[in-house]
């Protein structure tokens, strides 16, 4: 896909904890930092969306670069993923994908159910040729030079084999490149311990494999080698990945938490905290999720991004950003050329 096409980005309007209004206002807080010719289209109930774009724009002013697409069924959160991608094919997900397919958007953002995101992806739109399993890619905040940790699979593909860990190191190598600017990514392995033969026998096998891929790889690293920047990418599987993400969610929720006590404990503390206002708000910005946006789906033939269930419509915004940045990145493409070429026999 040019990059220098207009981009439509597609957004699950039904998806989220929250409810549409708080997809509609990310959507529109979207398009006033997307380039004019850049559009957003709002999948789901038109009666509901339509309400909701008249409350939150009545003067009208993001036009005809709101597109709204009709969906007369969505997934609720708590339904199983694979079943209803199957049986809803009027949903908001189905027809999002099938979009996408057909041209009509070139990029789709959920904060919905997870599972049935990647079922939808997987059944709508397929792998990319070579790639055996798709990954989902997050970032958190790490010392590395650029700031980030690319954490993947975090959920989209649970039980693993070898070869696919070796593919999620190099589709993660090009996403880091790509979407962090960092020339020469650093990919570790998660395991238990830095020697190759270390971890169970997924773990021994994926190391042996990933350590012939044309990538930097550095070997095994462990959890607590994630927020200390030992490695730009880390690969593992999607229980173990996912797990990771949320305990990370947790300890970042609880330390803000404990800061605002500790503030809040005397006139002196207080008066300290207004003195670092400033890097408090920095670091506030650096550990929410809400300034990622969401996860792409890696390996997938068309562009998908998975937001958090809780999206704020920060967190929206900056899902929509991110997969107008994936189109143009032409992360798709770099990932077919490494991994649909037969020479990469190490993962095949």
């Amino acid at each position: 896909m040019s990059a220098a096409r207009p981009i439509t980005v597609g957004v699950d309007g039904m998806g989220g904890d929250d409810g549409p209004g708080v997809i509609v206002e990310g959507a529109l807080l979207a398009l006033r930092e997307f380039s004019p010719e850049t559009r957003v289209a709002l999948i789901g109930d038109q009666r509901v969306l339509e309400a909701e774009v008249r409350r939150l724009d009545p003067s009208g002013a993001a036009g005809g670069r709101l597109l709204i697409e009709h969906a007369a069924e969505s997934v609720g959160m708590g339904e199983e993923a694979v079943v209803a991608a199957r049986r809803k094919k009027e949903s908001s997900l189905a027809i999002g994908t099938r979009l996408m397919k057909e041209g009509g958007i070139d990029a789709l953002f959920s904060a919905g159910n997870t599972g049935a995101m990647v079922a939808a992806s997987l059944l709508g739109l397929g792998r990319i040729p070579g790639v055996q399993r798709p990954a989902l890619a997050t970032r958190v905040p790490a010392d590395t030079p650029s700031g980030f940790c690319v954490i993947l699979d975090v959920g989209a593909t649970s039980d693993c084999k070898p070869a696919h860990l070796a593919q999620f190191a190099i589709m993660g190598d090009i996403y880091a490149r790509s979407a962090l600017g960092v020339a020469q990514p650093r990919v570790g392995l998660l395991n238990i311990g830095e020697e190759p033969s270390k971890g169970n026998e997924l773990a021994r096998e994926a190391h042996a494999l990933i350590s012939r891929a044309p990538i930097n790889f550095v070997g095994n690293v462990e959890g607590r080698d994630i927020f200390r920047g030992q490695a730009d990418v880390v690969v593992t599987d999607g229980f173990t990945g996912n797990v990771v993400l949320k305990f990370l969610e947790s300890v970042l929720g609880w330390t803000g938490r404990l800061l605002k006590e500790e503030i809040k404990s005397s006139l002196m503390a207080r008066l300290g905290a207004l003195l670092i206002l400033p890097s408090l708000s920095g670091l506030r910005r650096r550990l929410d999720y809400a300034e990622y946006g969401g996860a792409p789906l890696l390996g997938i033939k068309g562009t998908c991004i998975v937001g958090h269930g809780r999206s704020s419509p920060l967190a929206v915004k900056n899902g929509l950003k991110a997969g107008a940045a994936f189109v143009s990145q032409n992360i798709n493409e770099q990932i077919q050329e490494v991994l649909g070429k037969e020479r990469v026999e190490h993962v095949g």
